[in-house]
């Protein structure tokens, strides 16, 4: 790059990769081995071991509660063969234990550690097997290292700051705890040991008979009372769709992708009864509005329950002051809830408990619940929201609109919040073509299309439900589309397009993003304009051939491994596919679905956060972005997004009709079954020539 530009640690899921240093390297995790089930998880590496990389240990509600862990049969290590996982919850390490063989050719004693996440702890159980036809008598060893770090500090690399844990022998376990934190190990029939300050060994004397087997285990339970979000034992409540494809990449990761989902959810503490998706591991196990919002807005073709409870989740949080140390406003919804403030060090970065700064999910709130209600939420729900509702559009115009021009804008009143308040926050993320930072106030363009849709579906709502000011929201949405035409639009030799954003003194900046995706299907577009956004979304210099990248190759900031800059993002993406199939670009959107089914395959169908920007005519599978969450709730929900893109969903509970137009014949014939409109199971066939040839369940509307 000609201008190098900074980038922030930011605390929110879409925030920045922290400035490094020598002894202060955020983990890479893209290697790593994990098993989760919110609040809890583990990392490992690939044989099960823990300590090797920083993020290695086991975690729960944000606390490592152990970061090394070595296992040993027979006083060694064994030699692993092979790691399988299945599903989220549950892996198990495979190892050869040849000290303990016969030395034969083939391998006659093995080890099977199979390790369970649940929401209160770890399980871990292991079977010695063996074809030999003597006794083996022998010890099973584990060595833990205690520690009570919190994610914060893992995520920045500085790890645990305080000493190490006491623990103490308590009946057949270890005890150790904090203020906050207890966590208790259960060994039965094991002699537990402490060694020193957090180092503490369990250990088995076991014999396994002739051509037999051993079996020994542990539990790690914890308990967190100040706990603000708990795990979600029920099952989930969307439906478990059937993909029959002729690419069965889709119904691959969908599978994939709905098992995380289920891993990933939790409840508030205050409402244990409504569910919510935590935006992603190993980062960010609790509630971030914008990444829930969209989530619960990917799965609405799967059922409205998850939805329903993510919005009055939101709305029970819904601001209701003018605060600016937290950037509460009258109506606003929120950003990020945590127990604790957070404060990055040398960042200048502190954020409060629960922290509204954000300018796009109130807006998105709005059009949440609009979806919801085309999906079938039921109207005594819906109803429920309407004051929510009013509240949020007035947010837009008597805040969000900070300067009266018919814009929304966000600038960080406190000088320690996020710099930038859109779904790209980091600090990096609004540049002009040449490299520089805009300056704010900004208005981002997609936010503009948000608060469109919001106004405009808001006033659909309020009019159903015989509530007043239907007509103000369509002229307020009328007025905002007139200043989005004057203001942002830019001339460029490849054609017109939106600028990312007015920077400070509503000048366009220049460079060309992602952004643009997600204007499409809002309804601001004319049909010539979304012509133009079309052609620039799937240009060589946006699309990589593993998806759509954040930025174009042509910008003097482009970078494929930058945050916001020139990677990948599987949600943006998947946003963009969904506003061009609505807007019946089918050809377009196929390149852009071809592109994550790729990155699909080549992330064995657990796509994270964001990848690369690398072309795929270069790199035969899609490089990572090493510290990108995964599972990350808005990348696994794309899958059900990119299944309602293809089949072209138009959902219309009012009028009892689901309408379909199927737009990737790439993936034709196809068969789905498992979807759910207004409560109601649907079936879908599309023969080989893209066509509906069959559908049941609902009123189907073939267009």
């Amino acid at each position: 790059m000609s201008n190098p530009v900074p980038t922030n640690t930011l605390p929110s899921p879409e925030a920045a990769s922290p400035e490094c240093s020598a002894d202060s390297l955020q983990p890479l995790i893209h290697a790593e081995t994990l098993v989760l089930r919110a609040p809890t998880q583990a990392w490992s590496a690939a044989d099960g071991s823990m300590g090797s990389a920083s993020i290695h240990g086991i975690f729960f509600s944000d606390m490592r509660l152990v970061n090394r862990a070595a296992l040993r049969i027979g006083g060694q290590a064994g030699e692993a063969i092979a790691t399988s996982t299945s599903g989220a919850t549950s892996v198990t390490f495979v190892a050869l234990q040849r000290h303990l063989d016969d030395r034969m050719p083939d391998p006659r004693v093995r080890s099977l550690l199979t390790r369970t996440a649940t929401t209160s702890g770890i399980r871990e159980d292991l079977r010695l097997e063996s074809n030999l036809d003597t006794e083996i008598n022998t010890t099973i060893e584990l060595v833990l290292s205690l520690d009570l770090a919190e994610m914060d500090n893992v995520k920045s690399g500085r790890g645990a700051v305080d000493p190490a844990p006491l623990a103490s022998v308590d009946g057949t376990g270890i005890r150790w705890s904090n203020e906050t934190i207890s966590a208790f190990i259960d060994a039965p029939v094991a002699t537990v040991t402490v060694l020193g300050p957090g180092e503490v060994r369990v250990l088995w004397q076991v014999t396994v008979p002739p051509f037999g087997s051993a079996t020994v285990g542990w539990t790690l339970s914890a308990n967190d009372s100040r706990a603000i979000v708990h795990g979600v034992e029920e099952p989930a409540a969307w439906s478990i769709p059937t993909v029959d494809a002729a690419d069965d990449r889709l119904g691959r990761w969908l599978a994939v992708a709905l098992d995380d989902l289920a891993a990933l959810r939790l409840s508030p503490a205050s409402h244990p009864d409504r569910v919510f998706l935590a935006a992603g591991a190993p980062w960010f196990f609790t509630l971030f509005g914008r990444d829930s919002i969209w989530a619960a807005r990917m799965m609405l073709p799967l059922g409205t329950e998850l939805a329903a409870d993510t919005l009055r989740v939101l709305a029970n949080l819904q601001g209701t002051a003018s605060v600016p140390d937290t950037a509460e406003q009258p109506g606003k919804i929120m950003h990020e809830m945590r127990r604790d403030g957070l404060t990055m060090p040398g960042e200048g970065l502190h954020l409060p408990p629960l922290y509204y700064g954000t300018v796009d999910a109130t807006p998105l709130w709005v059009c949440l619940l609009h979806d919801a209600w085309r999906w079938g939420m039921p109207e005594d729900q819906v109803r429920e929201l309407l004051p929510n509702v009013v509240a949020a559009l007035e947010w837009m115009r008597d805040f969000g609109d900070a300067d009266g021009d018919g814009l929304l804008e966000y600038v960080d009143e406190t000088g320690h919040g996020l710099a930038n308040q859109g779904w790209k926050d980091s600090g990096d993320s609004v540049q002009w073509r040449d490299g520089t930072l805009a300056d704010g106030p900004i208005a981002l363009c997609e936010v503009q299309a948000y608060a469109f849709e919001a106004a405009t579906h808001g006033a659909d709502l309020l009019d159903h439900f015989g509530v007043d000011g239907g007509d103000a929201w369509r002229e307020w949405a009328s007025v905002l589309r007139t200043r989005f035409n004057e203001g942002f639009w830019i001339d460029s030799p490849a054609g017109a397009y939106p600028a990312i954003a007015l920077d400070a003194s509503k000048r366009p900046v220049d460079t060309v993003t992602s952004n643009l995706g997600h204007l499409l299907g809002t309804g601001l577009l004319d049909a010539a304009q979304a012509r133009r956004i079309a052609d620039h979304l799937v240009s060589p210099e946006m699309s990589s051939g593993y998806g759509l990248r954040t930025m174009s190759t042509d910008s003097a900031g482009y970078w494929p491994l930058s945050y916001h800059g020139g990677s990948v993002w599987t949600h943006d993406t998947a946003i963009a596919i969904a506003g061009l199939a609505s807007e019946g670009f089918a050809a377009e959107a196929s390149v852009l679905v071809s592109g994550l089914l790729a990155a699909a395959s080549g992330f064995d169908f657990r796509l994270p956060e964001l990848h690369s920007g690398d072309p795929a005519a270069l790199f035969s599978s899609p490089v990572p972005y090493p510290a990108a969450c995964r599972p990350q709730a808005w990348s696994a929900a794309s899958s059900v997004s990119i299944l309602s893109s293809v089949l072209g969903l138009a959902p219309d509970a009012v009028a009892g009709v689901l309408g379909v137009s199927p737009a990737a014949s790439a993936l034709a014939p196809l068969s789905v079954t498992g979807l759910r409109f207004a409560g109601s199971a649907v079936s879908i066939v599309v023969n080989a020539d893209g066509e509906v040839s069959r559908a049941s369940g609902a009123t189907i509307e073939v267009r």
